[in-house]
């Protein structure tokens, strides 16, 4: 099992469109992927689950892969994240 704890950076949380786009790349890969929180455990691969999780700004929020293909899931969600971080940021400084 690998995982990985970062800080949600947008301004609006893990709203409909970074959940999609982290589940649909989730779902890429064989291996169990879960979001944890403070208060909750979902499958990363569920949008309802990861939506119900209510992911605000400046919450930390752990990945967890555990199977055969765990490092490359990690490695491209956290990835994906990063880059819709920064894709909020440019878009709210325009």
């Amino acid at each position: 099992m690998v995982s990985k704890k970062i800080v949600v950076q947008s301004a609006y949380g893990l709203h409909l469109r970074p959940v999609s786009l982290l589940c649909q790349e989730a779902l890429k890969y064989s291996c169990h992927i879960m979001l944890l929180t403070e208060s909750k455990s979902v499958n990363a691969k569920s949008v309802l689950g990861v939506l119900g999780a209510c992911v605000k700004n400046g919450m930390e929020i752990e990945l967890q892969c555990d199977g055969e293909d765990e490092k490359e899931a990690l490695e491209a969600i956290i990835s994906l994240l990063d880059s819709i971080f920064k894709e909020e940021k440019q878009n709210k400084e325009e």
